[in-house]
């Protein structure tokens, strides 16, 4: 079996290995030191989180669920119902509601980028799950190829040890029948 990254490449890969990235070199290592390639890219991100991601993920997490959808709605409709029929004439936000409309600006504005910053985390995370998934694939590949490899090497020699057999017993066999021939000559005598 081959040892080295050069001879994996040529063999299965059908490349040179200039030719092939890091991930590829790696998961031929990996091949040939008889070694995992999975690892939990989630742990890996995890490490590399800033407390601002973290806030950003919470607030994109929270922002996109109904649970805040719901309050929220909760939240317009007392302010409404709260400035118009409670407070009459001297609410707080008459109608037309110039200030709850700031308010839902000021959130909206602040709320938009920080939920982009998540999904431009989660879109690099996906990148990552991808590449990690393409060296896993390939890993399985190369290891399904070994094997294929080692039971055609196998069913190979088994081939040769009884094509040896046949010979053995075609040898034996035509000295039994040349013993047999010997037998009749001397008794047909």
């Amino acid at each position: 079996m081959a040892k080295t990254v050069a001879d994996l490449a040529g063999r299965w890969l059908r490349r040179r290995p200039e030719a092939l990235s890091k991930e590829e070199n790696r998961v031929l290592q990996s091949a040939i030191d008889r070694k995992p390639v999975s690892r939990d890219v989630n742990e890996a991100v995890a490490r590399g989180e800033s407390f601002g991601d973290r806030f950003a993920d919470s607030i994109a997490r929270v922002g996109g669920s109904w649970t805040f959808i719901i309050s929220f709605i909760v939240f317009l409709v007392v302010w409404t119902l709260g400035n118009v029929w409670l407070l009459g004439r001297e609410g707080f936000d008459p109608y037309p509601f110039i200030f709850l409309n700031l308010i839902l600006s000021m959130v909206a504005a602040l709320q938009a980028p920080v939920i982009m910053m998540s999904q431009n985390r989660q879109s690099e995370r996906d990148r990552l799950d991808a590449a990690h998934d393409y060296e896993v694939n390939l890993k399985a590949e190369i290891e399904i190829m070994a094997l294929h490899e080692k039971l055609d090497e196998f069913r190979h020699s088994e081939l040769i040890s009884l094509r040896d057999d046949v010979a053995r017993l075609e040898a034996q066999l035509g000295r039994i029948e040349a013993l047999a021939r010997a037998a009749a000559d001397k008794a047909a005598r």
